[in-house]
Parts: C-alpha cells; structure tokens; sequence
C-alpha cells in the first residue's frame, strides 16, 4: 500500500474480504467456468446448431428403442397352462415343513429310544460281563418290540429307533448267552 492512498494497492488490486460470496456469474475459487454448459461436456468445439454432437467417423445413431416395450408376456417352457385367471399356480402347502408349531404332544418315544441305548450297550457290556450285557440285550429287544407297535399305531414317531433298539438287544443277547457258555465250559474243563 503506498502512503496516502489508502484501501489502493500499488498493483491495481482492490483488498477483497475472503468470506465474502463472488458476485453472481463469476466463478468460486476452485471451479472451473462452465459457460452455462452442463459438466462433463465441452465448451468450445461443439456445433451451436442445437443438434446433439455425432462423431463423424462412426456410424449413424438409431433412435432410442425401449428394449421391453414390446415383449411378448411370459409363456411357460413347459406347455403347462395355469388353472385360474392367475399368471402362476398357487404354490403347495407341504405339512411340517418350516419353522411352524411344533409337533402334537401326543408323541411318546421314550420307549424306542431306551431300547436304542440298551441294545447297542448290550454288545460291548455282552463281551466283557455276559449277565449284564445279556439283561440289557432282553431289555432292549423287548422295549423295541413294544416302541415299534406304538409306532405303528401312530403313538410314536421313532419307528427306526425302535428297530435299531430291537435288533441290537438280539444281537447283545446272543453274545452274552454265547459268552456265558463259553465261559461255563472254560470254567469246566479248567477243574
């Protein structure tokens, strides 16, 4: 600033206040002029005849064609028709299927799945103490029996428990049975 001039600086430059808003038209600090052009486009090297620019070593552009306008409705690959004025069949309805109440309470599978623990115990306690593993092979074909006919009349939902319970309380009897005899005759012939 030069003494007796004040608010002039000696360049010709007027102190501008930096919160101050630039006038309308011109631009803000950090933007580009657009010249009234939208952005992303030029603003000089475009035709000003109000047509759209067109490359002139492609190929001419088609009008604009809505690719879903005249589709044909959905036809069923199948040949199925549907069954009512709906464009879909209803969906079935499968019983037990989801995350619905639960089961009736009616159901008792105790039985079947007793006669599983005491069938498949009875092998190996059959093997090493013959008693023992004989009572529970009784035990478990014998609760099999019966959690399959309440099965059967619908009281049960364990049918392939109960089978299991069955078969392997059979086989745990025979095997203590069979080891009981094997270790009477080896008690026998020992004296």
């Amino acid at each position: 600033m030069q003494p007796g001039y004040p608010g002039q600086d000696p360049y010709g430059q007027q102190p501008q206040d930096p919160n101050a808003q630039p006038p309308y038209g011109q631009p803000q600090y950090g933007q580009p002029p657009t010249s009234g052009q939208p952005y992303g486009q030029p603003t000089s090297g475009q035709p000003s005849s109000g047509q759209p620019y067109q490359d002139p070593y492609s190929a001419p552009q088609q009008p604009y064609q809505d690719p879903y306008a005249a589709q044909q409705p959905y036809q069923d690959p199948y040949g199925q028709q549907p069954t009512s004025g709906q464009p879909y069949p209803q969906a079935p309805i499968y019983p037990g299927t989801g995350y619905g109440p639960p089961a009736p309470t009616g159901q008792n599978n105790t039985q079947g799945l007793l006669a599983m623990i005491f069938g498949i115990a009875s092998i190996p306690l059959a093997l090493c103490c013959a008693l023992l593993g004989l009572g529970l092979g009784i035990a478990g074909a014998v609760l099999g029996h019966l959690g399959r006919n309440k099965a059967d009349q619908g009281l049960a939902s364990n049918r392939g428990q109960a089978q299991a319970g069955f078969i392997t309380g059979i086989i745990g009897a025979v095997i203590g049975v069979a080891n009981g005899i094997l270790g009477l005759v080896l008690n026998i012939s020992y004296y």
